[in-house]
């Protein structure tokens, strides 16, 4: 398992660039197929080097009932539709949360109406930079 150190904007469960020739960190005999970005906090991230068994395992548990029910770190509600978030006025690096679904459209929702306002103010965003 690589550490990444610094800031990371990312969240949990996010793909990274695996070198070639990198072995999955459950299974040294194994080759890796995937970079998953695990526990992440203000100092930096783990990086989990997964075969195609354990990518297909982690990929079934998080989207099973048990991996998303708990307490939302927000509300302090019980929830069973919790997901990583970060509170944006924390910045892009600020601490990953475990949140409701009605703790996060809030947020969502201020985000949107900020992108359009922006839009009607400056015209959309060009992702061309080929000018």
């Amino acid at each position: 398992m690589a550490d990444v150190t610094g800031p990371i904007s990312t969240l949990p469960g996010s793909s990274h660039h695996l070198l070639e020739g990198t072995m999955c960190d459950r299974h040294p005999d194994r080759p890796a197929v995937a970079r998953i970005q695990g526990e992440t906090d203000s100092f930096g991230s783990e990086m989990n080097d997964v075969c195609k068994e354990c990518l297909e395992a982690d990929r079934a548990h998080a989207r099973s009932p048990e991996a998303r029910t708990g307490t939302c770190d927000w509300c302090k509600q019980p929830a069973t539709d919790l997901r990583n978030a970060r509170d944006y006025e924390e910045g892009l690096a600020g601490p990953v949360n475990r949140v409701c679904g009605a703790c996060q459209k809030p947020q969502d929702d201020e985000i949107r109406k900020e992108l359009d306002r922006y839009d009607r103010e400056h015209g959309p965003l060009d992702d061309d930079y080929d000018d």
